[in-house]
């Protein structure tokens, strides 16, 4: 993903042989558990997580990092990657959507003024973990410390934002525009390819051609999100599940959230009461940790990555910008993965505001991170 952890191998050849052994075994294990407890269905969404977390610590694709190559060595690749994706995504999303409006749902949102600077907020916050939502579980299953830290305060983020979301959604909005059926794919096909265009125009010299690690990897996750749409109903999201585990321990402790518009509505009540194993986006969640956490055990035979030598600030700042992640990301309905490509490649305008209003905010991220202490300043 966009930041990385130096691991040592900590055994030997068959240590690591058996490691890997386990690992795959107990991976099996818990989709198979899960399709028992709660269902086939199930079962298979955490598996789908499995892959998207697999594919994104395996194949190094991540969100924050290309964005902030881009805005530091002009280097699009990364861009591309995601572009690429979402474009094959939309050419099987959008038809599918048109032809069963009843049983698919798309990651559809209003545009206001919340969801801008709610985008804004979260490009920014994530550079200074470099960390979307989907890299932020993602290093946290690899072990990095700073993603450690910032994932609790995330969800906590997440969870206190949408306890207010309705009033904030009342600050301003437009009606939700949707592209669909083939006018709305070719619009959004020509909108990808334009920016595409735009970004190679922009690149450094050497720097046009994209990587084949990432085109498999591109490939993979659109596999993977369009198995997400068509097992769950809804597109691939990280942000609600995060929320719903801070409002499930909030209710295990007593709270009472009928004051919340949002999480007394009786949708999210009954996820709140209910399992967490029957909620889709918990388990993709849960596969993206356990999917990094398989290939980072696999790749080093063991984990040992020790804290990283940062200033108190900078551990401050982690927290901080955790928060600012959950909070931000649910004022603007979702982040790189619900809002940006789910929202794009299912049609939703918002995706596209999404994209341009937390570009901006990840050019005064990446100026931050360094005076936070994360990094040496150049």
């Amino acid at each position: 993903m966009s930041d990385t952890v130096q691991y040592t191998s900590v055994r030997g050849p068959w240590g690591r042989a058996f490691s890997r052994g386990v690992l795959v075994i107990a991976a099996l294990v818990a989709v198979v558990m899960v399709a028992a407890l709660a269902g086939p269905r199930f079962g298979l969404m955490l598996a789908i997580g499995l892959g998207l977390g697999m594919t994104l610590e395996g194949l190094r694709f991540g969100f924050a990092g290309p964005w902030r190559a881009m805005i530091l060595r002009r280097d699009p690749a990364g861009i591309l990657a995601q572009l690429l994706s979402i474009g094959l995504v939309a050419i099987v999303a959008i038809p599918l959507l048109q032809s069963h409006a009843g049983e698919l749902a798309g990651a559809e949102a209003p545009v206001g003024f919340a969801m801008i600077g709610g985008a804004f907020v979260f490009g920014g916050a994530m550079q200074v973990v470099l960390g979307c939502g989907s890299g932020t579980l993602v290093n946290a299953g690899s072990g990095n410390p700073v993603g450690l830290l910032a994932l609790p305060f995330f969800a906590i983020g997440s969870f206190l934002a949408a306890y207010g979301l309705v009033w904030w959604t009342e600050l301003g909005r437009l009606p939700i525009i949707v592209f669909r059926g083939g006018q709305g794919l070719a619009i959004t096909l020509v909108l990808l390819a334009a920016v595409a265009a735009f970004l190679l125009w922009r690149a450094a010299p050497g720097t046009r051609r994209i990587p084949g690690r990432l085109i498999i990897a591109a490939l993979l996750l659109a596999v993977f999100a369009i198995g997400n749409l068509l097992v769950a109903g809804q597109p691939w999201g990280v942000v609600y599940g995060l929320g719903l585990w801070v409002a499930k321990g909030a209710v295990a402790a007593g709270a009472d959230l009928g004051g919340s518009a949002f999480w007394s509505a009786p949708g999210n009540q009954g996820r709140v009461a209910a399992s967490v194993l029957t909620d889709y986006t918990s388990l993709t969640n849960f596969g993206l940790i356990a999917g990094a956490f398989l290939i980072a055990n696999w790749r080093a035979g063991g984990l040992s990555a020790p804290l990283p030598s940062l200033p108190a600030r900078a551990w401050v700042a982690t927290v901080v910008a955790g928060l600012l992640l959950g909070y931000s990301s649910r004022l603007a309905f979702g982040c790189n993965v619900g809002a940006f490509f789910s929202g794009i490649s299912t049609g939703s305008l918002h995706g596209w505001v999404w994209f341009a209003a937390a570009f901006a905010g990840s050019w005064v991220g990446v100026g931050l991170r360094p005076r936070l202490g994360l990094e040496p300043r150049t």
